[in-house]
């Protein structure tokens, strides 16, 4: 019997599997690799390093098939991704988009005091009503070589010390990728556990995998609303969780790890910025394992949203401070560029933009 798309999903399995980790691992081994140099290679290319650094030169150390083939190697790394723009605001962020082999683009960022911001799927399902990458759906996942090949890129441009999953996609729904691109950089990439940040909107999945992997991650729950019939709204094709059950299973996964649990707050304006909100989250998170992060909205013209004033989000997140919750206020990377997540790549896809290498800082 012919199931409609099984075909297509099944070419685009194939077509993207040499951009798996796990396949990047078996050319090395095929190669005459063991761990010690599978290790060595991975760990040069995650963290933008020579390979004839230290006293242990490929020349010395690798398997000589492995030695031949790795200029090879490393050009086949170096193109699982490539920088098509960069986009700098004067917040010392920039928005990068990024070209993926196939001709797809997606987005990452580059944040203040040494993150990066990586994306996990071309579009979303989630449809989030004031998202801009929602609106075009899920085209495809992205591997856990492209997630990975994201960071590397960044640190050609500058250090990277943290890697949040909040760019472009939801993670929960490309969860064996985003798993296996955290237990890399946990280990080879040198980046913190603490330092990998999972956001989500909320997934059964999620409260099961991450407490069983060896990295485990911070947790950044997207919240937004603590009425369930609006965050339905906001968030028509989330998993059906109330906020407070959201909430009962973050604080779970939050003393299991011993880290707060992020709670991401957009502020849309007379939306979800009344007293009854303010209300809302402190009968939610107050004496909870938590930090509230609150964004104005990144404002996309054509959507009926817009973004409240800041001295009105500095109100309210003094007023939910007094009230024992922890908030952060913080500023939407971008702004200044009309960068919000999805805007570069549907500039791009509007203006017919093609995918083009640009030489890398470093």
């Amino acid at each position: 019997m012919c199931v409609p798309g099984f075909y297509e999903r099944a070419r685009q399995r194939t077509r993207h599997s040499h951009m798996q980790i796990e396949s990047i691992r078996q050319r090395l081994r095929g190669l005459g690799a063991l761990p010690i140099h599978e290790q060595r290679v991975l760990r040069d290319w995650l963290q933008a390093l020579p390979h004839d650094r230290g006293r242990r030169r490929p020349d010395d150390f690798l398997p000589k098939p492995l030695r031949a083939a790795l200029p090879a190697i490393d050009e086949e790394l170096r193109s699982i991704v490539r920088l098509i723009s960069s986009h700098s605001t004067d917040d010392t962020s920039a928005r990068l988009l990024v070209g993926l082999a196939d001709g797809q683009t997606i987005e990452s960022v580059l944040l203040p005091r040494g993150g990066v911001c990586v994306s996990s799927q071309v579009g979303c399902a989630v449809g989030c009503q004031f998202c801009m990458t929602g609106r075009s759906g899920l085209i495809r996942q992205v591997s856990s070589g492209e997630i990975v090949a994201q960071v590397a890129l960044a640190r050609t441009i500058r250090p990277v010390r943290k890697v949040v999953f909040m760019g472009m996609g939801e993670p929960a729904h490309n969860l064996d990728n985003v798993m296996d691109a955290i237990a890399l950089l946990g280990t080879e990439g040198n980046i913190g556990h603490k330092n990998l940040v999972f956001s989500t909107v909320g997934d059964p999945r999620v409260f099961e995998r991450l407490p069983q992997a060896l990295v485990k991650p911070a947790l950044a729950l997207s919240l937004h609303t603590t009425k369930p019939a609006l965050r339905e709204l906001l968030l028509p094709r989330a998993p059906r969780m109330t906020p407070s059950e959201l909430v009962e299973l973050g604080e779970r996964y939050a003393r299991l790890t011993h880290h707060p649990v992020q709670y991401q707050w957009t502020l849309l304006d007379g939306v979800n910025d009344g007293d009854d909100e303010i209300d809302g989250i402190v009968a939610l998170l107050k004496d909870k394992y938590a930090v509230l992060n609150m964004i104005p909205y990144n404002t996309i013209p054509d959507l009926r949203f817009r973004r409240p004033s800041w001295d009105k989000a500095q109100h309210i997140a003094r007023v939910l401070h007094g009230r024992s919750v922890l908030t952060k206020l913080r500023d939407s990377a971008g702004q200044d560029v009309d960068g919000g997540c999805g805007q570069l790549r549907a500039r791009a896809a509007g203006s017919g933009a093609q995918v083009i290498a640009l030489r890398r800082a470093g």
